[in-house]
């Protein structure tokens, strides 16, 4: 059996989080404080979750792609969520999290096209 690359566009959300994830692995050593070894690590597991959840659903056949997208647009959005927590308690000053926030909203736009995409693409047998 040949090895078939998937399509693109679903790899390219995916090197996205990748990048942002890099820059996040950028910060999180500099964190003083608990502020690193609690919300730091949540974000950092909710942004490798979301990846693997994005990954997984590349290559899901497609009337079992849904959930996984689902479930990475859940973890991206707790991540966000998580990550203004960490902001609101200093954990990360303003010019890091505007970085790594705008980076994550348009990850989370993309995300959303996939999974209106994938939902459409969805025939009723296949629910």
């Amino acid at each position: 059996m040949q090895h078939v690359p998937p399509p693109t566009p679903q790899i390219s959300i995916i090197q996205h989080l990748v990048s942002a994830y890099k820059i996040w692995h950028e910060f999180l050593p500099h964190v003083q404080g608990d502020a690193r070894y609690t919300l730091g690590i949540k974000i950092d597991n909710l942004l490798i979750e979301s990846a693997d959840m994005m990954y997984s659903a590349n290559y899901a056949s497609q009337g079992k792609k849904l959930p996984y997208l689902k479930q990475a647009a859940r973890r991206l959005d707790l991540a966000k969520f998580f990550l203004e927590v960490f902001w609101e308690i200093k954990g990360l000053d303003g010019d890091k999290y505007a970085a790594l926030s705008e980076r994550l909203f348009e990850i989370g736009k993309m995300l959303g096209g996939w999974i209106r995409q994938t939902a459409s693409k969805e025939t009723p047998a296949s629910k």
